[in-house]
C-alpha cells in the first residue's frame, strides 16, 4: 500500500471510530441508561387496567442517577420502590389510571393552553378537586402524550411549604401536590412523552438537559 493509502485509510478509520464513540454518547444522552417499566396489568385482556404512579422531583439526588440535580420523573415500581424510568411498557387499548406526586414548585407555561388538561377519560383532579385550567404562571410540570392528545398541568408546591424534599426519592409525608387522572392507550405504538415546562435551570430556555434526556423529564410509552 502507499503512503497515500495508507493515510487516506487511517483518516477512515479514525472518522469511522469518531462516529462511532458519538453515537455511544449521543445514545447515552437521549437515553439516559433508563431501564423500561412494565407495571402490573389488571383486569381481562378485553378490557386491561393500568396503575401507574409516578412522582416528579426538583433533583433527582445522587444516589439515583449521573446527573443528581437534574429535574427528573421517577415511576414506582411493582415492588413499590422509586426507580428513574420514563420508558413504560403499556397494553393496547388500555385504562391508564395515573397517580402523579409532584415536589416541585411553580415554573410557568410558555403557552398557556398548556394549562387545560386535554385527552381524558374524565377530570384531572388536583389534591382531590376536579380541574378546569390552571393558570400558566402555576405548572410545575406537564405529563403530555402529543400523539394520543394527552395534556396534564401539574400543581407547584408551594413557595413556603414546610418539610420540602430536597432530593430524591420524596416521601409522602412531604410537601407534596396530588394530581390522578385516566387516559387510553389506543393502538399499538411507540408515543413519546414529555413536560412542556420548560424546568431545566441552568440551560438556555429552560429546555436542555434534563427536558431532552429520556429517564428525566420526556420518555415513551411502549403500547403492544
Amino acid at each position: 500500500m502507499s503512503r497515500t493509502g495508507a493515510k487516506i485509510l487511517g483518516v477512515a478509520t479514525g472518522v469511522a471510530v469518531a462516529g462511532i464513540l458519538i453515537g455511544f454518547y449521543i445514545a447515552g444522552y437521549l437515553v439516559g441508561n433508563t431501564p423500561a417499566f412494565r407495571p402490573t396489568v389488571q383486569g381481562s385482556s378485553a378490557s386491561p387496567t393500568v396503575h401507574l404512579t409516578i412522582e416528579t422531583v426538583a433533583a433527582v439526588g445522587p444516589t439515583l442517577a449521573p446527573h443528581p440535580d437534574w429535574v427528573s420523573y421517577l415511576v414506582r415500581n411493582n415492588s413499590g420502590r422509586w426507580e428513574r424510568s420514563t420508558v413504560f411498557t403499556l397494553p393496547a387499548h388500555a385504562t391508564i389510571r395515573v397517580t402523579i406526586y409532584n415536589f416541585d414548585g411553580a415554573s410557568g407555561l410558555r403557552n398557556p393552553l398548556f394549562g387545560r388538561p386535554t385527552g381524558l377519560v374524565g377530570p384531572e383532579l388536583v389534591d382531590g378537586k376536579p380541574l378546569v385550567v390552571m393558570p400558566p404562571d402555576q405548572p410545575s410540570h406537564t405529563f403530555a402524550v402529543p400523539a394520543l392528545g394527552v395534556l396534564v398541568p401539574l400543581a407547584p408546591v408551594a413557595d413556603n411549604a414546610k418539610n420540602t424534599c430536597g432530593y430524591a426519592p420524596c416521601l409522602l409525608s412531604m410537601a407534596h401536590r396530588t394530581m390522578t387522572f385516566v387516559f387510553r392507550t389506543g393502538k399499538k405504538g411507540h408515543y413519546r412523552w414529555q413536560c412542556f415546562v420548560p424546568c431545566a435551570a441552568g440551560f438556555m430556555y429552560g429546555f436542555g438537559g434534563p427536558m431532552q434526556t429520556i429517564g428525566y423529564m420526556d420518555g415513551f410509552l411502549n403500547v403492544v
